[in-house]
């Protein structure tokens, strides 16, 4: 039996053709894998670590909107939403969380999940903490970079009191809202100062105000040097540290460059920014089938020392030779 369709009929049936075939196309592919992505900080203090991150996955062939979707989390220092985050995310059923430059993430990742796959960041020991079994067989859901923050701390406030010679007095500002990064911190700092002679005193800081208010203790109490640790809410307030540092002329010593940047004295701490690059290329890797227990964890051997030499003249310190021709970066 033959049909025969008229003009209208046939326009109508090709234009009802045209429109099923991608629907039904689209129908048939995969669903673009999701990624949590976790960082601690503010965003805007946090995008060369973004921008580092996509580097790293598309070293493994992955670009963010085109093959994988990247769901980026920024929790401003409130770290009491970690929970709810974390179960949001398995609920879901991303495919990796992503936790670069953020232990207390790691550890509520891996305390939401035993299957979905993890890649972290941290500065302590992973296997102290708890997040692998070992760092050649991590053997679990979770595997990443290890940036030895321990050894890194002991060895800023080393520098610091080689810019500041003549301090014995070393106050040091932690948040305590960020307890591994707390605990490091404190620990270093306990192994460290006394061997080089200098006595420490340890202020708490969770909020701006809280930062203000340390530093109305350290205008009353006048500390010969300033020690602040590593922290995503911290580095997101590195203009409100320079400008209360320069306020108060107290010598301080940063985890970041981004301080230094922003007119802080000195700063040595991992690349960051690596490490997050290093997250990106074991995210891809998993993404493309490889299990997190057969990944070592990698340990991070790129550090920076940057130093202001504007703050330093400013604060009326002679910075010797040997250190400016060991920093990474000097800034005029």
């Amino acid at each position: 039996m033959t049909v025969t369709l008229g003009r209208r009929e046939l326009l109508g049936a090709l234009g009802g053709a045209a429109v099923g075939w991608p629907l039904a196309a689209r129908a048939q592919q995969p669903a673009m894998p999701m990624v949590g992505f976790i960082n601690s900080g503010h965003a805007d203090a946090s995008a060369p670590f973004v921008t580092a991150f996509r580097k790293g996955l598309n070293e493994t062939g992955f670009v963010d909107g085109q093959n994988v979707r990247v769901e980026y989390h920024w929790l401003e220092g409130k770290y009491d939403q970690l929970p709810a985050l974390m179960a949001d995310l398995v609920r879901r059923g991303v495919s990796v969380i992503a936790t670069p430059v953020a232990t207390v993430a790691s550890l509520a990742a891996k305390a939401a999940t035993a299957t979905i796959p993890i890649v972290f960041g941290v500065g302590g020991d992973p296997v102290q903490l708890g997040l692998v079994a070992s760092l050649a067989r991590p053997g679990g859901n979770a595997t990443g970079i290890n940036f030895f923050n321990l050894e890194v701390t002991a060895k800023r406030l080393r520098l610091l009191h080689e810019l500041v010679p003549k301090a014995v007095r070393i106050a040091v500002l932690v948040n305590p809202a960020n307890a591994p990064s707390t605990e490091f911190t404190l620990r270093a700092v306990q192994e460290a100062a006394p061997a080089i002679g200098l006595q420490t005193q340890v202020l708490n800081a969770t909020t701006i105000g809280e930062i203000d208010a340390a530093f109305a203790t350290l205008a009353r109490e006048r500390p010969d040097a300033l020690l602040v640790a590593g922290d995503a809410f911290f580095v997101s307030r590195a203009v409100q540290f320079t400008t209360l540092t320069a306020r108060d002329r107290i010598p301080a010593a940063y985890s970041l460059r981004d301080y230094v940047k922003a007119g802080g004295l000195m700063s040595y701490g991992t690349d960051l920014a690596d490490v997050s690059r290093q997250v990106g290329i074991y995210t891809g890797r998993i993404l493309k089938g490889a299990k997190p227990a057969d990944l070592p964890v990698v340990q991070s051997t790129k550090f920076e020392f940057v130093i202001n030499m504007q703050t330093a003249r400013a604060l009326g310190l002679d910075v010797p030779l040997h250190l400016q021709q060991l920093a990474d970066e000097v800034i005029e």
